[in-house]
């Protein structure tokens, strides 16, 4: 890494701490029912909404009430989705009089969307209304984002609150999400991308005349190409604090009128982990120990520096097989990236979109040498629980601390407490299906598609990497990540249809378990500690949280890595 390299990072992170804080704070208070300094503009709006809808915000759920409101709430969302695809050529702001998506295309980007995850298996800018981009996509990217961050509130109220089983109201903490935290962030951060150049507008597609004449393969000229617009900026905003990554263009992020300039790029990559960073710090006002939020954080970002670093120094040293050439001996993997932004910017952003659940890209994933590779993709394969997605994040990683607690309490002899609740069976057999669902989706589709034609017969690349292709899609799709290899077309019936599946169960299969804790612990007194508690706001207890995510990842997805990029690495190395 070069001192500019070493430099930026310093930059980002000290941003990225220093700007979290603040905000974990106001959204606490945001989730907590205090006055906000937004309050005043904002809260006739909110009243209006609970009128309109018919919602008593005085009235809390128990977690069953809230996981209901939650399926119904996702399942009407993932339905408008659906349709507004089928039906676009029959509905206004089509400019280019785009063709409906095609049954299974419209089900998997449904699905997608809903579940917070934004795979896409096509190009935005050839397939998509500006109509579907803003009522479907855009709308989706504010309410599937919230609902994972509502989920998070009620999962912090069951440490926070005792002997009741109320744990919030799932129609409230979503509208206060978006009001409050989402629009607020969005307009500051759309503004700041429009005045770095991206592109905001309803006109249709612009036509530019090439220096020279484009022509077909008969030689015979072809129409003047077209320049792809759209309200791009607002998308962009959202699909970037709100972890969903479904970028406007095709090339997403790459895209420059979706990031123009390297202020846009920083802004943009800033973005991906500002939520889910602060929300450490929510947790830890909520339950009145920031000191359990830091620890959470330091976990977090530990984890996120290290695969960084390593990201970072294999893509910095090049391509093994060009070793063996003298003029190249010392050339860095450029290949798959913006001359724009460089290694480290594509390494930056490629670490914070897999750690988040975020999925966008500024450089191609499936261009990474196969140890960098790798990293994007266990980061994913961890359950995107370092930073995670905005919501799903922490309430996936205070799952492990809850295991952390069990296995060390069965370990020294020690009551499995946190944060003055009992770990008890129940909660470890609901943790445990949070944690063992993922992968099992992950390499139970993975099996699937690499046994089937079907599964086969849409990959551009085959042996070792087009394995790691395959399992990157399905490690995306089941994990709620959303970024693509690439090199595999996966806008197939069998990918559509496969990988819609493995997104709705890995949101919401989890969702309810989390949920399920979140009742049973919010029933407990909390009691006081003793010498037999275990510490959990130390520096021990964040080697043992971060060793059993480690660990648990490993062992679970260390025999499917040995079969793509560690064994495609070692190709490259010792290949004559």
């Amino acid at each position: 890494m070069s001192s500019a390299d070493i430099t930026q990072l310093l930059i980002y992170v000290i941003a990225l701490t220093f700007l979290s804080f603040p905000l974990g704070l106001y959204m606490a208070d945001v989730y907590d029912g205090k006055t906000t300094i937004l309050a005043r503009l904002i809260g006739p709006f909110e009243k209006l909404t609970y009128r309109l809808s018919a919602v008593d915000s005085s009235t809390d759920m128990n977690w069953k009430q809230y996981a209901v409101s939650m399926l119904l709430f996702n399942t009407i969302g993932l339905i408008a989705v659906y349709a507004l695809q089928r039906l676009q050529p029959f509905l206004p702001l089509n400019p280019q009089g785009l063709a409906a998506v095609s049954p299974d295309s419209a089900l998997n980007t449904a699905i997608s969307f809903a579940s917070n995850t934004n795979w896409q298996g096509y190009s935005g800018e050839q397939t998509l209304s500006y109509l579907t981009q803003m009522l479907g996509l855009t709308v989706q990217n504010f309410v599937s984002a919230a609902t994972g961050m509502a989920v998070l509130a009620s999962f912090i109220r069951a440490f926070a609150r005792q002997s009741t089983d109320k744990i919030g109201n799932f129609w409230v903490d979503l509208v206060r999400t978006v009001f409050y935290i989402l629009l607020p962030l969005s307009i500051v951060l759309a503004l700041a991308l429009v005045s770095q150049g991206t592109v905001q507008t309803f006109n249709s597609y612009a036509q530019y005349s090439p220096i020279e004449a484009v022509k077909d393969s008969n030689g015979a000229a072809v129409s003047a190409p077209l320049i792809a617009l759209g309200p791009a900026a607002s998308q962009v905003a959202i699909k970037q604090l709100g972890t969903n990554g479904g970028g406007f263009f095709n090339v997403n992020s790459s895209h420059p009128l979706e990031n123009p300039t390297p202020l846009s790029n920083f802004l943009e990559a800033l973005s991906i982990l500002i939520i889910p960073a602060g929300l450490c710090w929510t947790f830890g006002k909520m339950v009145g120990q920031i000191r359990q939020g830091a620890v959470i954080y330091v976990s977090m970002f530990v984890i996120f520096l290290a695969g960084l670093l390593i990201c970072t120094l294999s893509e910095s040293a090049g391509n093994p097989l060009f070793h063996q050439i003298a003029n190249l001996a010392n050339i860095s993997n450029m290949e798959g990236k913006e001359v724009r932004f460089g290694i480290f910017n594509s390494t930056l952003w490629a670490t914070a979109t897999t750690v988040a659940s975020n999925g966008s890209v500024n450089s191609m994933h499936d261009s990474l040498l196969p140890m960098a590779g790798m990293i994007p993709m266990l980061m994913i394969q961890l359950g995107e629980v370092v930073f995670g997605g905005v919501g799903s994040g922490l309430y996936g990683m205070l799952v492990f601390a809850l295991i952390t607690v069990f296995i060390a309490g069965l370990m020294v002899g020690r009551t499995p407490e946190y944060l003055g609740k009992k770990i008890e069976a129940y909660e470890v057999k609901m943790a445990s299906l949070i944690i063992l669902i993922p992968p099992s989706i992950v390499l139970v589709g993975t099996a699937i598609a690499v046994s089937l034609e079907c599964g086969l017969s849409s990959l551009c690349n085959h042996g070792a990497h087009g394995f790691s292709e395959i399992l990157y899609a399905f490690s995306s799709a089941g994990n709620n990540n959303g970024s693509a290899f690439a090199g595999l077309n996966a806008n197939t019936p069998f990918y559509n249809v496969a990988l819609g599946i493995a997104m709705w169960y890995a949101r919401f299969w989890l969702a309810v378990p989390a949920l399920a804790i979140a009742g049973s612990l919010v029933a407990k007194k909390t009691v006081p500690k003793g010498a037999g508690t275990l510490p959990t706001d130390t520096g021990l207890f964040v080697v043992l949280l971060i060793s059993v995510v480690i660990i648990f990842g490993a062992l679970t997805f260390f025999p499917a890595l040995a079969l793509g990029p560690i064994v495609e690495q070692l190709q490259m190395v010792f290949k004559k």
